[in-house]
């Protein structure tokens, strides 16, 4: 054999091993990605804990409202138990002027313009923003099945 052909088998010997050893996963490197694995189920575990609580917290606060309306509905003073009606009638009210007073009134306010009786610079009444209106009697109608059941219980009050 010729010495430099020994230096070189020698080396290919050496390097050969760390090669072969970086394919394969060591010992360390299982515990690693074991660890890694180990981590992230336990913040899904957290993650799932803090969903938990939060939907405990949701409902008791749900639950305080509830026992807040009650007590609410059975109260003889209308400041306090009228409010809800109240507010209905004003978007009642204000749905009555929107899809029913408001095109008669745009159509007699032309027509007194045509026929003088109105002056032509005057400007029509203004017309009520119903996206507004609708998410006040959206919530309302919910507020008002409660209370349909709160009669039905014989819980409201009169």
């Amino acid at each position: 054999m010729l010495p430099g052909s020994t230096t070189r088998s020698l080396r290919r010997s050496l390097f050969r091993p760390a090669d072969e050893a970086c394919a394969r996963p060591s010992g360390a490197t299982k515990i690693a990605e074991a660890l890694v694995a180990a981590d992230r189920e336990r913040i899904e575990l957290e993650g799932r804990k803090l969903e938990l609580e939060q939907a405990r917290i949701d409902e008791a606060t749900d639950l305080a409202q509830v026992d807040v309306n009650k007590i609410e509905a059975a109260s003889s003073n209308l400041f306090v138990s009228g409010w809800r009606p109240a507010v209905g009638w004003v978007g009642v009210a204000g749905l009555a002027y929107q899809f029913l007073g408001y095109p008669l009134m745009q159509w007699a306010w032309a027509f007194g313009q045509g026929i003088d009786l109105i002056p032509q610079g005057l400007s029509a009444p203004p017309d009520l923003e119903v996206e507004q209106l609708m998410t006040l009697l959206a919530g309302l109608l919910g507020f008002g099945g409660m209370r349909s059941f709160e009669k039905h219980r014989g819980v409201a009050s009169k």
